[in-house]
């Protein structure tokens, strides 16, 4: 089934044309691989999709609702959870409070309190981290942790920013882990990645935005091999 359905979507940062006429879908239980060069426009989709920035044309459906006039709260309340380039944790406050965060809006305690288990048993670093500062951990933790948190609102689909960003080789290998993992626990997965070995690495299918136009799509192992893509966003 259709999960995210984004039709011919434009918008506009005042006079420029930031996303030029954009469809994108991703069907329930996949995930789906956004690639780009700095600029091209793959966090302003996800901005878009949770309701961050409206579109000037153009409709976003999910689970065959229309959601491009919903607010970021009512988008998080029928199923999509975002994390943020950057991690945006807040330091100051435990791994524990950190996770517990992203359970805001629910009300079921207990079930509140299993799905933190279910967080610990993905990531067990944190377990052993849960009452230190999140500002103390490495960056691969925090990264665990923002993850984590986006997972406590017990989504249908994850949207995932830059989750590699700045973080060393071995530990990229592990979120590629991860990410394949909470897909295999039923979470659809939207990906935005500059590392697009990883990105196609653990895609069904990927699209290639360029100056806001998507300019190959396609299945996710076949995007590995294409010339322009190899050339342009793999190094060779």
């Amino acid at each position: 089934m259709k999960l995210l359905d984004i039709r011919d979507i434009r918008i506009h940062y005042e006079r420029v044309e930031a996303i030029k006429g954009v469809s994108m879908e991703l069907q329930e239980g996949s995930i789906i691989s956004l690639i780009g060069n700095n600029g091209a426009g793959k966090t302003t989709m996800l901005k878009a999709i949770f309701g961050l920035k409206k579109l000037t044309t153009g409709e976003i459906w999910f689970a065959q609702e229309r959601i491009d006039e919903c607010s970021p709260q009512e988008i998080a309340k029928i199923g999509i959870a975002y994390c943020l380039e950057g991690r945006r944790l807040f330091p100051q406050m435990t791994v524990r409070e950190n996770l517990e965060m992203g359970a805001y809006l629910r009300r079921d305690q207990t079930e509140v309190k299993n799905h933190m288990q279910e967080i610990f048993r993905l990531f067990p670093i944190l377990e052993e981290r849960k009452t230190q500062k999140a500002g103390n951990l490495s960056g691969g933790q925090q990264q665990m942790v923002a993850i984590g948190r986006a997972l406590m609102t017990k989504p249908q689909l994850l949207l995932l920013d830059e989750p590699s960003l700045g973080l060393a080789p071995l530990i990229v290998r592990e979120i590629g882990r991860i990410i394949r993992s909470i897909n295999q626990g039923g979470v659809s997965i939207l990906l935005v990645e500059q590392n697009s070995k990883l990105a196609l690495g653990v895609a069904q299918k990927g699209y290639v935005l360029e100056v806001g136009k998507v300019s190959l799509e396609g299945d996710a192992q076949e995007l590995l091999k294409n010339e322009h893509v190899k050339k342009a966003y793999l190094g060779g």
